[in-house]
């Protein structure tokens, strides 16, 4: 996809008058990543248990027993074939999803979950019948709103499958999402236990269970002490419990384990802003828009937007700069030859067209483009 000590106390002598102040105020210096974990704001003294270790992959005698009958074949591709059947088939298993975070055996209990669920259901009866089944994260176009400068960022794992020399498969549970030109990378097992950790410990925060999230973030950590994404959730229940301070240092630590952490930047911006510091907030939101002008899939939606305003010079122009960086998006090349459909260029339209039909890896997409090429050049005649 981590033992408490008394607040402390300073004592003052006044005209030979001993007297407690109150707390000192926490300097964002004092807040080391241990004591950002012992999280005494929100936990209180009473330090809670450190989560026992949960089996993300473990299967029960009911996910054997399925698999016997389902998966029969020595030959690692059909192995793999016949496993998909049997998960996706209404008849013998049927997928339903939901928001929840499972293990394998849950999500095959229920026969509900999120992507991560059903991929580590995948991942551990892949495994169990031999094949060489592996997480992956996939590196998913975030999503840009300009609504309160709000960024949503989706995380997505899903499964690779090795099958030596007939190369490799991707297994997605999201594959209305998924498309094969998102960079993507094999991670372990320890990884994508921090990503089960992790997005328990949300749905807990979501649900207003202090406590629990802590552990789960904590246990995320454990896990993987770079993984940004929990420091950051880690900052946003700090920031909801109104411990600004340690919101803060929170944030910052997302930063020391990923500096492109943009969700971090975002946060740390709407922190100082209402804190009244603008210069900290102005540094963060260049970073943060250094980020955005950066980022290929940014840039296509500011082409979108320019192109739906009819300002095609704009739209190529954004399209140069994501095609220049991501070479085999499809939709790029679609949308550049539309602009120039626009501005009267077919022959140039064409060119564009044609390069997105070879790029489409999908074969429906690619009738797509084709059929869209014929009947909007024709249009033109």
């Amino acid at each position: 996809m981590h033992a408490a000590t008394a607040a402390g106390f300073l004592l003052a002598t006044l005209l030979l008058t001993a007297c407690a102040s109150g707390p000192a105020p926490i300097q964002l210096s004092d807040l080391t990543p241990n004591a950002l974990l012992r999280a005494e704001p929100l936990t209180g003294p009473d330090n809670p248990a450190p989560l026992d270790d949960i089996d993300l992959l473990h299967l029960n005698p009911e996910m054997r027993a399925f698999l016997e009958t389902n998966v029969y074949s020595r030959i690692n591709r059909m192995k793999l074939d016949e496993l998909l059947a049997a998960i996706i088939s209404n008849g013998t298993f049927g997928l339903e999803f939901d928001d929840i975070t499972r293990t394998a055996e849950e999500t095959f209990n229920r026969r509900l979950g999120n992507c991560l669920s059903f991929t580590s259901m995948f991942v551990a009866m892949a495994r169990q019948v031999g094949l060489n089944a592996s997480y992956q994260e996939v590196d998913v176009p975030p999503e840009w709103t300009s609504e309160g400068g709000v960024f949503v960022l989706s995380r997505h794992v899903n499964v690779r499958v090795d099958l030596g020399r007939h190369g490799t498969q991707v297994v997605d549970f999201n594959i209305e999402n998924f498309r094969a030109s998102y960079d993507r990378k094999v991670v372990s097992d320890r990884r994508a236990s921090a990503h089960y950790y992790n997005n328990v410990g949300v749905e807990r925060m979501q649900a207003g269970q202090i406590i629990a999230a802590v552990r789960f973030f904590r246990k995320a950590i454990d896990r993987d002490y770079e993984f940004a994404p929990t420091w950051n959730n880690l900052g946003t229940l700090y920031s909801q419990s109104g411990h600004p301070v340690y919101a803060e240092a929170a944030y910052l630590q997302a930063l020391e384990a990923n500096p492109r952490e943009f969700v971090a930047m975002s946060n740390l911006v709407r922190l100082y802003e209402q804190q009244g510091r603008p210069e900290q907030a102005a540094r963060y939101r260049r970073q943060a828009m250094l980020y955005r002008v950066r980022n290929p899939y940014y840039r296509y939606q500011l082409a979108r937007e320019a192109f739906f305003a009819r300002d095609f010079d704009t739209a190529i122009d954004h399209l140069e700069y994501a095609i220049d960086k991501k070479e085999n998006e499809d939709t790029f090349y679609f949308l550049m030859g539309l602009s120039y459909l626009q501005k009267g260029d077919e022959s140039t339209a064409r060119q564009w067209l044609e390069k997105a039909e070879q790029v489409a890896e999908d074969d429906e997409v690619q009738r797509k483009y084709h059929s869209k090429l014929e009947m909007l050049l024709s249009a033109q005649k």
